[in-house]
Parts: structure tokens; sequence; C-alpha cells
């Protein structure tokens, strides 16, 4: 999607709004003895009563409103039977769709009492998504965005997931321009058209590479390889010359 006008960046806003109020509300519900469908439940009733409908659901099946991924998973992870658990480290993935506009985010929580290690690296994802979204400006390159993303993890001794990336959204969940590498990728010459819309979202990691189905029984959850922690954090935001404008924040 490219805003063109006043009307098209309300639509957007609205629905960004939204999914950052679900992400939220879904996080402040997170304790010991939730179960990942309860979760999904609660997501979903903000987004029926906001008027939007899940973009996974109508866009692939999925099965649950919301993408929430525990420990182990680090992408796509199903809602189900699974029992949160203190020291559990979780990640909410909520994108929607109301009147044809997309918008995607999603962040990761420590259900207390957490690790510090855990902790940092919550803490530093947010930084290698911002620093992500500051490296973004009309005219520049794609490239600028992983460049920035890579060089925080490197002078922090992070891994990036390179197989999970970014992406234009808007006009549908995935949209124009395509993948956007959220890691240093020599090959990316694409320019940032004015008025672009896509989700910066890094994967950071304590040593993994790569992203691979959780098991044959399951086709959605991603587990990370070599196994480690990681952690996404992810904003839908708006290209101008002037830089990012955020549109997933819930105030």
């Amino acid at each position: 999607m490219t805003i063109t006008s006043e009307e098209d960046l309300a639509r957007l806003k609205a629905i960004g709004r939204i999914c950052a109020v679900a992400r939220d509300t879904m996080a402040a519900a997170l304790e010991p003895g939730i179960t990942t469908q309860e979760l999904d439940d609660i997501g979903r009733k903000v987004l029926e009563a906001s008027g939007a409908r899940s973009a996974p659901e109508i866009t692939y099946q999925f099965p649950g409103a919301t993408c929430i991924s525990v420990n182990e998973e680090i992408a796509h992870g199903m809602p189900g039977d699974r029992v949160i658990a203190a020291g559990d480290l979780v990640n909410i993935d909520v994108s929607a769709e109301k009147d044809g506009v997309f918008a995607d985010t999603g962040a990761s929580y420590i259900v207390p009492p957490g690790r510090p290690r855990i902790e940092k690296l919550c803490r530093d994802g947010k930084k290698a998504m911002w620093a992500g979204i500051r490296a973004v400006r009309a005219g520049g390159g794609l490239a600028d965005i992983g460049t920035a993303i890579g060089k925080f993890a490197g002078m922090h001794g992070y891994t990036l997931i390179r197989n999970l990336a970014s992406h234009g959204v808007g006009d549908s969940l995935h949209d124009a321009p395509g993948e956007i590498p959220t890691w240093p990728d020599r090959s990316e010459r694409r320019r940032i058209g004015d008025g672009l819309v896509f989700t910066i979202e890094p994967f950071l990691s304590l040593g993994g590479q790569m992203a691979e189905e959780k098991d044959l029984d399951d086709p959605w959850t991603l587990v990370s390889v070599p196994a480690a922690p990681c952690v996404q954090y992810e904003h839908t935001v708006v290209a101008t010359k002037r830089g990012a404008v955020v549109v997933t924040l819930a105030a």
C-alpha cells in the first residue's frame, strides 16, 4: 500500500490502533495458568468489538485470531491448550483488517519472574526494531533498515533470524514490495517510495540463524535453528520524507 490521501492514512491509523490495543490487552492478561487459546480469545474479542477481522484467518485460514509463540517457538504459534507458566517468553503477533486496510504488530513478553539474560534480550529486541524504524526515509534504501538492525545486533553480540523478513502491508497482509530484509543484505537495491506502508520486525536471537517448522504435525509454528531464545518486535510504519510514521501504537 502507498498512502496517497488523508483518508488512506486515517483508515490505516484506525486499524493500526485496533491491532495495538488487542496486542496490549492480551499482554496485560498474561499470567501463569492462562492457555494460549484463552489469550487468543481475548484478542479476538478486541478485534470483533472494533469491527476488525483477523488477517491470518481471512488470508491463510490460520487456526486462530492471533499468533502466540511460547519459549522455543518464535513465530506463527497456533493458539491451543498450552498453559503459560511463570518465566515463559511469549510472543504475541496481531494483524487485522478493517475497511479493506491491514496492519500488523507484535511484541515479546516475559511472564515474571524473568531471567536477566532474557530480560535484556527483550529490551534489546525493542531497540533493534527502533534502529530499523529510525533508518526509514522516503527516497532512502530498503537495505538501510537491515543495515541498521544488523549493526545493532553485531555490536551487542546477537544474531538475527534471516528467513523471517519485514514485508509490505496495507492493501493485504503481505503486500508490495514483498519481503524486506531485517539483516544486512548487499543484494537489496530497492528504494523506499513516499507513503509506502510496511512492517519493521527483526527477530533478535541469542544464537538462532534460521526459522523452520516445529514438527510435521504443525504446519504453522516456527522454531529457531539452532535452538536459541528469540524475540520479535514489530510495528507497521508509513515512510515519509521526514522519516517513519508508526501507526501501531495504542495511544
